[in-house]
């Protein structure tokens, strides 16, 4: 004698065929995802990853760059990096140049980007204008510039000769020179981070300013309480792309000073790189270099994501 159905408890063919459809719909998915990242995390690991090893390999070589052999010297080239007093003068050039190219271009992007989400005429043509120079390639802004900084026949020198003041020599002394750069490298891309502090303005809350509004609150107060809370996200993310960016600027350095004056006035840690790997030819202690920066690199980065995860 049979027992009599549970309600609620039978389960029909009709009910389990949901179920084995969804498990074959996830196998498919599954080699969706497989077949459109494999093929990207070839690419990396071909083009990213194995060049990054093979630096770190060829770092402990001396090695010229045109010879077919290398020789195994050890930490040779990180200890005479380490003991070099160039090697700290281009670290501070490095440090100095990143530092304020991203709080420069940063700041002046965010202070552009709110004068320009305002309703103001010919807006869309100023924002044209700011955004220009970001996609001229470095070299050509390079030589646009110098063309500024001249101390002979230079724009600065020009406007200086209306108040009776003689241009600095940009050319001939290495605190000017640096200047000389980092401004360039801000005006060149400027454009991006103004960009994308645009977006973020455009997409933040407007109940929240109209409330501020409302209360009479200061224009500074409303920016420090309102409107900044809003772009931490947009901030974090700038500041780890153009941190990266500024990193690796070569094209402004090589057109505009090559590295000079005096050597190594200019000379940052990738414009070191290029120096002692192609014009030296000295590959392995190149590579030391590299390696060096990309440990620099990969620890500020982890530092602002754990700075960032506090403040979440």
């Amino acid at each position: 004698m049979t027992s009599p159905a549970i309600p609620g408890l039978e389960r029909s063919a009709s009910d389990e065929e949901p179920v084995k459809r969804s498990r074959s719909l996830n196998w498919r998915h599954i080699g969706l995802a497989t077949a459109l990242i494999l093929p990207n995390m070839i690419l990396l690991g071909v083009f990213t990853y194995r060049p990054l090893l093979d630096n770190f390999r060829i770092s402990f070589f001396n090695w010229n760059i045109s010879s077919p052999t290398m020789r195994f010297i050890g930490f040779d080239n990180y200890i005479e990096w380490f003991t070099d007093d160039t090697s700290w003068q281009i670290a501070r050039n490095t440090a100095i140049f990143t530092v304020v190219a991203v709080v420069g271009s940063m700041a002046i992007g965010l202070a552009l980007a709110m004068l320009l989400d305002q309703h103001l005429r010919g807006r869309g043509l100023v924002r044209t204008i700011v955004f220009a120079p970001y996609v001229i390639a470095g070299a050509a802004i390079g030589v646009a510039f110098q063309f500024v900084f001249d101390p002979g026949y230079g724009l600065i020198q020009a406007v200086l000769d209306w108040v009776g003041l003689d241009s600095p020599h940009f050319y001939q002394h290495s605190g000017w020179a640096l200047f000389m750069i980092t401004t360039t490298y801000v005006w060149k891309n400027l454009g991006y981070t103004f960009v994308i502090y645009l977006a973020a303005l455009q997409g933040r809350r407007k109940d929240l300013d109209e409330a501020a509004e409302i209360d009479g609150t200061p224009a500074w107060r409303k920016f420090w309480r309102v409107t900044l809370p809003q772009l931490k996200g947009t901030t974090f993310f700038l500041s780890v792309t153009v941190l990266l960016n500024s990193f690796t600027v070569f094209d402004i350095i090589q057109v505009m000073t090559q590295g000079g004056p005096f050597g190594t006035g200019t000379s940052t840690l990738i414009y070191q790189v290029y120096q002692e790997t192609f014009v030296n030819n000295r590959a392995g202690y190149g590579a030391a270099v590299a390696t060096i920066m990309f440990l620099v690199i990969l620890v500020i980065t982890l530092a602002q994501v754990k700075l960032q995860d506090k403040q979440d």
